[in-house]
């Protein structure tokens, strides 16, 4: 019959062997003392002088880079002017020479007003006023000889400069039957139709000016006193189109309700491309300021709980540098408090406090490419 060894057996007997070659070749101490004689440190000496060994470290002096920065707002197009063309006289529209989609230029006739007694009025205007300058040259002639009055001459040239002003407004408001284009636009409603009995004040077309297009959002309070009027931005439109353009108006309060101030951005619009009320998102481009970009991993936080950096001064002694940061992006932080070449500790930091001394290794691998 077969001996059958276990594996357990096999491996006991592995054990002892090893544990026996290692007991013949070590040296066995005893007390502190070898067996060949020769002594062997305490532990706790041992511990001592490795804590006396000056630390090692890696660092890296930063500098600073350029860091672009915008601020986004959400809102909408909106025609720079909607203005409603109104009648300066009632009567029933006669005409109206533009429809709808039309482009019309400031001063562009555009609807014609029943004329109606208008002109009768005014022919007897003009004809009062002969016969006021008639009567006036005839009692001057007369006045000038001493046959008349001084008093009767002045009653004539009142009625003379009646005359006239009755020919003046005749005529203006003859002038106002014919409706012309406040400014220049697209004809778009509400508009009058050809028969409309129009009051005064009455909307006879409304014109768009969408040259320029405006970009309306709300901008929060803690961003608003970053730009101002004047700066630069790209408005990218919800149909895919970018444009740039200029901020031209910051409201001076804010909304009530939200605490979010209205911002309004100039954007050109010559072709008419641009259609008033679509979705749009817009950058404000903010002034490019310096900036360190750091790895998340060198950030600590001191005794007090105030983030920062460990660095190491000219004398290699580790020092704490409070930051602030600016941003996170998928590549580090932006931090601002650094000054420029301070070697920060990018290795070892967690290892080391305040005032200790170190032997500080520069890092050969930075932080590759530029987020901003």
């Amino acid at each position: 019959m077969a001996l059958r060894i276990k594996a357990s057996h096999v491996i006991a007997a592995v054990i002892v062997a090893a544990v026996a070659g290692w007991m013949y070749t070590g040296e066995v101490v005893i007390g502190g003392q070898s067996a060949d004689g020769e002594g062997v440190k305490p532990i706790a000496e041992r511990e001592a002088e490795r804590s006396a060994e000056t630390f090692r470290v890696r660092y890296l002096p930063l500098q600073p880079e350029q860091r672009f920065e915008n601020v986004v707002v959400r809102g909408r197009t909106q025609a720079d002017a909607v203005v409603p063309v109104r009648a300066q006289v009632s009567g029933t529209l006669e005409k109206r020479l533009v429809d709808k989609g039309s482009r019309v230029e400031e001063g562009e006739l555009m609807c014609v007003i029943d004329r109606g007694a208008r002109e009768a009025s005014l022919a007897q205007s003009r004809a009062l006023l002969v016969q006021a300058q008639g009567d006036f040259d005839a009692h001057k002639a007369l006045a000038d000889k001493g046959f008349t009055a001084q008093t009767k001459l002045n009653s004539m040239k009142a009625a003379l400069d009646a005359a006239r002003a009755a020919v003046v407004r005749d005529e203006l408001e003859l002038e106002r039957t014919e409706v012309r284009a406040s400014a220049a636009g697209i004809v778009q409603d509400p508009i009058a139709e050809v028969g409309d009995v129009m009051a005064v004040g009455a909307t006879c077309v409304t014109l768009i000016n969408s040259d320029p297009m405006l970009f309306v959002g709300q901008v929060s309070e803690r961003d608003v006193g970053r730009f101002q009027v004047g700066s630069s931005a790209s408005v990218n439109l919800i149909t895919g189109q970018r444009i740039e353009g200029e901020v031209r108006y910051i409201a001076p309060s804010s909304e009530p309700k939200t605490r979010t101030f209205l911002t309004e951005i100039e954007i050109p619009n010559a072709d008419g491309a641009i259609r008033d009320g679509l979705t749009a998102q817009a950058q404000i481009k903010l002034p490019p300021v310096d900036a360190y970009r750091i790895s998340p991993a060198w950030l600590t936080l001191a005794d007090t709980g105030q983030i920062g950096v460990r660095a190491v001064d000219d004398d290699d002694i580790v020092r704490f540098v409070p930051v602030e940061i600016l941003a996170q992006t998928n590549r580090g932080f932006w931090v601002t408090g650094i000054e420029l070449g301070t070697r920060v500790i990018t290795l070892g930091q967690e290892f080391v406090v305040e005032g200790t001394t170190v032997e500080p290794v520069l890092e050969t691998a930075e932080l590759a490419g530029t987020d901003q």
